[in-house]
C-alpha cells in the first residue's frame, strides 16, 4: 500500500504538482539556461541530484535539527551538495559547467528544494521523500528540457547542437532571449491548460 502511495507521490511530482508547468516556481533559471535542450537537462539532472540527497538526508537527520534552526540547517545541506554536483560538473562536464554558469551554485536558493525539504522530507518516511523528490526532480528536469527543445528549434534550428530545421526555415532569435523563455513557458502552459479542460 505504501509503494503505491509512493508512486501516486512521484506521478503528482513530474505530472500534476510540475514544479514549472503547475506551481511554476524556480523560474529564474528557466528563462536563464533553456536556450538549448543539453542546458536545460544539465541544470535539471543537476538539481534532481541536490534535491534526492538533500531531501533524504533531512529525512534522516530530523529528529537530531533542532525547529529554532532548521532552515539554516537545511540551507547547509543542500549547499554541501550543490557543491559536490558542482565541483563534479567542473571535473567532467566543464562545458556544461561553464554553459550553467552561476546557476548551479544558486541551486542552493532554489525554492524546489527548500520547499520540498520544509514540507515534505521533515515529515515523511524515507520511501515517500524518495519518490516525491525524484517526481520532483525529474518533473523540473522535462520542463526545462521541453522549454529548452522549443526555443533552440525555434531560436537556433538545431536540436542538441545539431541541425534539425532548413535554412529556408526563418530563425526567431527573441526565442534565444530571456523573452522567447517567457513566450514558450506561457505558450506551454497554455497548450496543457487547454489540454486538460478538454480530457475533463
Amino acid at each position: 500500500m505504501s509503494l503505491i502511495k509512493a508512486v501516486k507521490r512521484f506521478k503528482k511530482g513530474v505530472l500534476d504538482e510540475n514544479p514549472i508547468f503547475s506551481q511554476a516556481v524556480a523560474l529564474c533559471p528557466v528563462l536563464a539556461v533553456t536556450t538549448s535542450i543539453t542546458n536545460g537537462i544539465g541544470l535539471g539532472l543537476a538539481t534532481l541530484a541536490v534535491l534526492t540527497a538533500s531531501c533524504l538526508v533531512v529525512c534522516a537527520l530530523r529528529r537530531f535539527i533542532p525547529t529554532q534552526v532548521r532552515i539554516p540547517c537545511f540551507i547547509v545541506i543542500s549547499a554541501t551538495f550543490t557543491t559536490i554536483v558542482r565541483l563534479l560538473m567542473e571535473a567532467f562536464l566543464p562545458s556544461l559547467n561553464e554553459a550553467l554558469g552561476i546557476f548551479i551554485p544558486l541551486i542552493v536558493a532554489n525554492c524546489i528544494v527548500l520547499a520540498r525539504m520544509e514540507s515534505f522530507a521533515a515529515k515523511q518516511p524515507p520511501v515517500m521523500v524518495l519518490f516525491d523528490s525524484a517526481g520532483m526532480g525529474l518533473g523540473f528536469t522535462g520542463a526545462l528540457a521541453i522549454i529548452g527543445v522549443v526555443r533552440e528549434i525555434l531560436g537556433l534550428g538545431t536540436m542538441f547542437g545539431i541541425t534539425v530545421m532548413p535554412e529556408a526555415f526563418p530563425r526567431a532569435t527573441i526565442m534565444i532571449m530571456p523573452a522567447g523563455g517567457f513566450f514558450a513557458l506561457g505558450f506551454i502552459i497554455a497548450g496543457l491548460s487547454a489540454f486538460k479542460k478538454r480530457r475533463a
